[in-house]
C-alpha cells in the first residue's frame, strides 16, 4: 500500500507551522515532499504554484535603494515587475549563500568543539540540530525562487548573480588571515552576527502584508527557527569570548565589527547586476547616484540583539561600529 508523504515524514524536525494555513501547509508539504518522493508514491498535495498570486509584487518596492530615482521611476510596469522578481531571487540567494558559506561552517566548528566552550554536550547537540535546520532553510528559499520562475515565466537563475556580500566579506577576511585560529574566530564572529541579525532581515518580507503570500510565509517559517538559533549563537559567543586571551578577544571583536557592517548593508554589487539583467536605461548612473548615499547604505536596521550581546560581553566601546546608524532597543 502506498503511503502519503505526511505518513512517513517526521514533522518534528521541520519548521513549526500552522497546518490550518493553506500557504504555510503548502510550503512545508513541498519541503517534505522533495524528500519523500524518492521513497514513496505521492498523492495530491497543496501546490505552491496554485497559491501564487500573479498580481502581487515579489519583493517590497519600498526596500529598493533606488525606489525614488528617476531611472527607476521611468520603468514600465513589466520591467518593474521583473526587477522586483529578481530582487526576490537575490534575497533568497543572499539567505542561501549565508547559510551554506557562513552559518553552517560556523555551527560545524561548534559541533567539533573547536572553541572548547565549556558548555558540554548541549552546545554540540544544538549545533547539530541547527545545521539540519539550515539545510531545510536553504531548500525552502530554493523552492521559493523556483516557483517564482515558473509562475512568472522568466529565467532568473541564482548563478547569474554574484556571491552575496556577507559571504564575500567572510571569505575575503578568512583568505587574509595568517593563522588558523584567526580563520576560525572570523567564522564564529560572522556566524554570530548572522544568526542574531537574520530575524530582522527576514522580517523585511515576513512583516509585509502586500508582498507575494508564498514569499512572506517562506520568510516567516524560516524566522521561527532563527529565534532559537539566535539564543544558541549568543550563548556560545559569550562562552567563547570569556575564555579568549587578550589578542584573540581583540581579533574576535574586530571580526564582529566587520560582520556588523557587512550584514546590515545593501549589497550594491548584487543590485548592479540585477539592474544589468533587467536592462534599466541609465542604470549605471542610477547606481552611482545611490550607492554612496549614507542614508541608503543600510538595509537591516534593527540590531537590538547584537547590541545586547556586545553589552553583555562589556565590549560596546571596543566594537568599531556606528550604533547610531541602526536601531537598538
Amino acid at each position: 500500500m502506498a503511503h502519503h508523504p505526511n505518513d512517513i515524514i517526521d514533522y518534528a524536525h521541520l519548521p513549526a507551522y500552522d497546518r490550518s494555513d493553506p500557504i504555510e501547509n503548502a510550503v512545508i508539504t513541498r519541503l517534505a515532499g522533495n524528500w519523500a518522493r524518492r521513497a514513496s508514491v505521492k498523492r495530491g498535495e497543496p501546490d505552491l504554484d496554485d497559491l501564487f498570486e500573479l498580481d502581487r509584487p515579489d519583493y517590497p518596492e519600498h526596500l529598493l535603494p533606488f525606489r525614488d530615482h528617476p531611472a527607476y521611476q521611468a520603468l514600465d510596469d513589466e520591467k518593474r515587475r521583473k526587477l522586483l522578481s529578481w530582487a526576490w531571487v537575490a534575497f533568497n540567494k543572499n539567505v542561501m549563500d549565508n547559510e551554506q558559506r557562513v552559518v553552517n561552517p560556523g555551527f560545524e566548528l561548534i559541533f567539533r568543539n573547536t572553541f572548547d566552550t565549556g558548555m558540554g554536550e548541549s552546545s554540540i547537540t544544538a549545533a547539530a540540530q541547527a545545521m539540519v535546520d539550515e539545510q531545510y532553510h536553504t531548500l525552502m528559499h530554493l523552492n521559493a525562487s523556483s516557483v517564482t520562475r515558473r509562475r512568472r515565466g522568466w529565467q532568473m537563475h541564482e548563478n547569474d548573480l554574484p556571491v552575496a556580500k556577507k559571504a564575500r566579506r567572510h571569505e575575503a577576511r578568512r583568505a587574509a588571515a595568517e593563522h588558523l585560529w584567526q580563520r576560525e574566530l572570523t567564522t564564529l564572529a560572522f556566524t554570530t552576527v548572522s544568526e542574531m541579525s537574520i530575524n530582522a532581515y527576514l522580517n523585511l518580507i515576513a512583516d509585509d502584508p502586500d508582498v507575494q503570500p508564498v514569499n512572506r510565509v517562506t520568510a516567516e517559517l524560516h524566522n521561527r527557527d532563527e529565534y532559537c538559533h539566535s539564543s544558541i549563537s549568543k550563548e556560545v559567543a559569550k562562552a567563547v569570548y570569556v575564555r579568549l586571551d587578550a589578542p584573540r578577544k581583540e581579533y574576535f571583536l574586530d571580526a564582529m565589527s566587520d560582520g556588523l557592517r557587512a550584514f546590515g548593508a545593501n549589497d550594491f554589487t548584487t543590485w548592479r547586476r540585477v539592474i544589468e539583467l533587467v536592462g534599466v536605461e541609465g542604470g549605471e548612473q542610477m547606481m552611482l547616484d545611490v550607492e554612496h548615499d549614507a542614508e541608503r547604505s543600510m538595509l537591516v536596521q534593527d540590531y537590538s540583539g547584537l547590541y545586547s550581546l556586545c553589552a553583555e560581553m562589556e565590549a560596546i566601546d571596543d566594537i568599531r561600529f556606528d550604533w547610531s546608524s541602526v536601531t537598538v532597543r
